[in-house]
């Protein structure tokens, strides 16, 4: 589910900001604090349509895309939250 969604966003992008090529990574298992957990890459003919395109993704994900994360506490027990 989480996949369709991204493509649907990566095509969202190509179309809106005419992208030659869109890339949203998003890792598994266990993410350390301070470790990146989304890697985004958009190539536009100019940059500064790359960065909107890559803010946009970004926000956007965080919005639509159904991720669930598992949140572990040095004082209460794990708990699952969808992000």
């Amino acid at each position: 589910m989480a996949l369709a969604k991204m493509h649907e966003l990566a095509d969202s992008a190509i179309e809106r900001w005419k992208a030659q090529r869109v890339a949203i990574v998003h890792r598994l298992g266990r993410v350390d604090v301070g470790h990146a957990s989304v890697a985004i890459a958009v190539a536009c003919p100019h940059r500064a349509e790359a960065i909107a395109a890559c803010h946009w993704l970004i926000d956007e994900l965080k919005v639509q895309v159904p991720i669930w994360k598992k949140e572990w506490y040095a004082v209460q027990s794990p708990k699952w939250i969808h992000s």
